[in-house]
């Protein structure tokens, strides 16, 4: 009975992040705030040292932590990412280049999700290990 009673817990969980996320942005369809979201995670996550990238992940809803590490290889060096346009671009590869989705919004918001549900070390950590190019969508 456990397990089924985690998963219960764990959709209303990214249902609350989802929700955040699509107030954040002003958007009204679910499937972009859900596409949006998978992306930047994904552009930040290959952006981040491995063991950064690791510890920003266990901090998210179950959920969203399976969607965050899957397809992800650690060893793979994902230089692009590292820079602004680069990701940009992963962001708008990630959302289809939908000409309605503008990825800097994306991230700011995402990023400034991330803000307010990290645990304060970590989200110091991750502002610290975020390449030099990319600080500027971490909130204040």
């Amino acid at each position: 009975m456990t397990a089924i009673q985690d998963l219960e817990k764990a959709i209303p969980e990214v249902e609350v992040w989802l929700e955040d996320l699509k107030q954040r942005l002003r958007w009204h369809e679910r499937e972009k705030v859900y596409l949006a979201l998978l992306a930047a995670l994904h552009a930040l996550r290959d952006c981040l040292p491995r063991d950064e990238a690791a510890y920003i992940g266990v901090q998210l809803p179950v959920l969203l932590r399976g969607l965050y590490f899957e397809g992800w290889h650690p060893d793979a060096r994902v230089a692009r990412a590292k820079t602004r346009i680069g990701f940009v671009e992963r962001i708008q590869e990630g959302v289809h280049r939908d000409p309605g989705i503008d990825a800097e919004e994306v991230a700011s918001a995402v990023f400034a999700l991330l803000a307010d549900r990290l645990p304060a070390g970590e989200l110091e950590d991750a502002k610290a290990a975020t390449p030099h190019d990319l600080r500027m969508f971490w909130p204040g």
